[in-house]
């Protein structure tokens, strides 16, 4: 099978494209690979594709939300599903650069859908986040859930484009599968989420910002898990059939959670990077930061039921592969 995977260089989706290229699938890689992080580091997880893939992995460096650019980039690729996981990420950086989330997370999810609609691939899966539940009190968030009050534009994006896909599954009866990622961890991370930011702090000797007072909680996903549940989603597209969908659709189109199903305390995955790095943590506390949400808690029925997604790695196992990929990676 021949897969389009939007993304390519990022932290899921350079797991997604390993697993789909081990699995014997052919992938066609985009990415703009811009400098939200180190572009380094996305480079680094290309080389590795290529070494991994060989003549079964193509890359090709576009920007999505340019259409005239993607139309090009595309020309005479043919593939069948996509797995869409290019996106501006970030909450906190979308109050400082709003503009880069309008483009890459609604013009280029639409590019996106756009090119589905031409080419008619047998399933479209695309991400969605948690952050979509935003101020939602109580858990665990399930599919089922309103979320019409997002705290952040991050979030509101997420949610644009998950309206956005439910209008062309129907109109276009395009099959599609939204997932809301809860925070994803793992090797090959992202240098701006907490697991990187803490390990790196920690064994610098230097300080960690801790928001709220550490009176947080995270359904940590380790990144196997979340690969296994993407996969798995790929390959099982919902049915034109009528029938009422996770989270509510009547067309081909389902939303489901990708959790652990545990809501973990901050202060407990603070302490299980200190074991891992072996020294402790210098704390600094801080308030809660604008657009965080107090606690992130997935249910996860719908995709145990519809797909046979099961996770299995606790934070207890994650964070010390997390950790020990990071000393390995960076040499210390």
């Amino acid at each position: 099978m021949r897969i389009l995977v939007t993304g390519v260089a990022g932290f899921i989706g350079y797991h997604v494209a390993q697993r789909l290229l081990a699995q014997g699938d052919s992938i066609i890689g985009i990415d703009n690979l811009n400098d939200y992080y180190s572009v380094a580091l996305k480079q680094d997880r290309l080389r590795q594709l290529g070494a991994s893939g060989g003549d079964q992995f193509r890359f090709t460096q576009v920007d999505f939300s340019d259409r005239i650019a993607l139309d090009e980039a595309m020309s005479g690729v043919s593939f069948d599903r996509i797995v869409h996981l290019g996106a501006q990420a970030g909450v906190r950086y979308s109050l400082e650069n709003p503009q880069a989330y309008l483009a890459s997370n609604i013009a280029g999810h639409l590019n996106i859908l756009e090119l589905a609609r031409a080419r008619q691939p047998e399933h479209l899966v695309y991400a969605s986040s948690s952050s979509v539940y935003g101020g939602n009190a109580a858990l665990p968030f399930r599919v089922e859930d309103r979320v019409d009050h997002p705290l952040s534009l991050y979030a509101a994006t997420k949610k644009a484009d998950e309206l956005m896909s439910e209008t062309y599954a129907h109109l276009y009866r395009l099959p599609q599968t939204g997932l809301r990622f809860f925070t994803v961890y793992g090797p090959w991370g992202r240098p701006d989420m907490a697991m990187w930011l803490f390990t790196k702090a920690i064994l610098a000797g230097e300080p960690i910002r801790v928001f709220n007072g550490g009176d947080m909680q995270r359904d940590f996903t380790y990144i196997d898990d979340v690969v296994s549940g993407v996969v798995a989603c790929l390959r099982k597209a919902p049915p034109d059939d009528g029938a009422s969908k996770a989270g509510g659709s009547q067309a081909p189109h389902a939303i489901y959670n990708i959790g652990n199903h545990r809501a973990e305390e901050l202060g407990r995955l603070i302490a299980l990077i200190e074991d891992a790095c072996g020294r402790e943590a210098i704390r600094i506390m801080e308030p809660m930061q604008p657009g965080d949400v107090h606690a992130t808690y997935a249910d996860i029925e719908a995709i145990q039921r519809d797909i046979g997604f099961a996770p299995s790695t606790s934070i207890d196992v994650g964070v010390p592969l997390f950790v020990d990929w990071y000393r390995d990676y960076h040499r210390l």
